[in-house]
């Protein structure tokens, strides 16, 4: 028989006749762990498991018995019982789980959340899509930077943006990294870096919040923004083939229905999804942004055609931002979208020194607020894109949650500063 030594919270305490069982979860364990103490054996250890309360921090040497009675799988008999920690009140969340808690009183008390197996699956599957996405991005030949938080010009320019008072100057939250890895490719081939977002919006959706964290890519000497396109794509398959291969317990404990998405991924046009919108009763002026309602008809009918992801390409110029190339009155840019819901952005960026600062006059923008990026473009910087990735977003329609603030652990929206 083996010997173990776990720790970990009391989940449950049940007696029949003279035997103790607890359920414990232990470390980053899925499943709980059956302690079994038989009065017969150890009388004194009884006495202790009887006063035991739950939600307490204990430590159990015991042995694995040869044949387990426990259906929910590991056991152990005590030998010795330590109560580590003991709650000096109830706990708001039912520790057994079988009484369900509001997403309200999951979000305020998050680190007891974790303690059921959904919601550690959930952040085990988070940390997954991360792993994913370095094996991938870095096998690609990108290689992982991390760029200024604290910025003295926004990416996107506009109301969007945190102030802060940094030592008497202006600066901003950075809205993503996207100035700094263009300036990355006047001296690398291509960069990557999984990063949070602040944009100061005033939304109250399921899908917004407003501290976020994206997926962010760019490459030099691309031939033209399909290069972007083919290295989203494989990133985003690469990431569900991952989870599914390495995640098993996860999705089935999450009830997850994982298929991976068709390929080559479906490229529709600006224009055409402005007439698959008007051919369903919604209709959209050119340059219009797609609304959620418009977003879930387009992500339907896609479905109907046998594609959950999906590009929507050629986007008017004038409603993408200033560092987007332009071609006419189009933008060389994309949407990737799943089911209805937008996953990412990207295109070819402007590498043209002269062209770039008159798109930023186009948009109303002072080149001489944004110098510290423009100096960049004098010195042969390459034809280049790249795309943000929405890391929420993602893990929210990998599992299918209904809100994004279930896969986020301390969410930041315009109600929530705390926990």
């Amino acid at each position: 028989m083996k010997e173990l030594n776990i720790k970990g919270w009391i989940r449950d305490v049940r007696s029949l006749g003279g035997i103790i069982f607890l359920e414990v979860i232990e470390g980053n364990s899925l499943t709980p762990i059956t302690v079994v103490i038989k009065k017969s054996e150890n009388p004194l250890l009884i006495k202790t498991a009887k006063k035991i309360k739950l939600g307490s921090a204990i430590q159990v040497k015991g042995i694995e018995p040869e044949r387990i009675i426990s259906k929910k799988g590991k056991e152990i008999h005590a030998k010795e019982l330590s109560i580590l920690a003991e709650p000096s009140e109830p706990s708001p969340l039912d520790p057994t789980g079988k009484t369900k808690a509001l997403l309200d009183t999951v979000l305020q008390y998050r680190y007891l959340a974790l303690r059921f197996p959904e919601q550690r699956a959930i952040f085990r599957i988070r940390a997954g899509i991360v792993e994913a996405s370095r094996r991938y991005l870095s096998g690609k030949g990108l290689l992982e930077v991390h760029t200024p938080k604290i910025c003295g010009a926004g990416a996107e320019g506009g109301a969007t943006v945190f102030k802060l008072d940094y030592f008497g100057k202006k600066a901003f939250l950075s809205q993503s990294p996207q100035l700094y890895k263009q300036m990355l490719m006047c001296g690398l081939p291509g960069v990557y870096e999984i990063t949070p977002y602040f944009r100061a919006e005033k939304f109250d959706t399921p899908r917004h919040l407003n501290e976020s964290w994206g997926i962010d890519a760019e490459i030099s000497f691309i031939t033209d923004f399909g290069d972007v396109m083919s290295l989203l794509e494989g990133l985003i398959v690469y990431i569900f083939e991952y989870i599914k291969d390495n995640y098993k317990k996860e999705i089935e404990l999450l009830d997850v229905d994982l298929e991976i998405p068709r390929r080559p991924f479906k490229r529709i046009t600006y224009s055409d999804a402005l007439e698959i919108l008007r051919n369903n009763g919604l209709r959209l002026e050119w340059g219009s942004d797609l609304d959620s309602e418009a977003e879930k008809v387009l992500g339907k009918t896609m479905m109907e055609e046998g594609y959950d992801a999906y590009f929507i390409i050629e986007y008017p110029w004038e409603a993408k931002p200033f560092y987007i190339m332009k071609k006419g009155a189009i933008s060389l840019s994309f949407d990737l979208d799943y089911r209805g819901i937008e996953l990412a952005s990207g295109g070819q960026r402007e590498h043209r020194y002269w062209e770039l600062i008159e798109n930023m006059k186009n948009k109303g923008l002072d080149p001489k607020s944004f110098s510290f990026y423009l100096e960049a473009f004098k010195y042969g910087m390459p034809p280049h894109g790249g795309f943000g990735l929405g890391l929420d977003r993602l893990l929210m329609v990998l599992i299918g949650a209904r809100n994004i603030r279930e896969v986020v652990l301390f969410p930041r929206d315009r109600q929530r500063l705390i926990p």
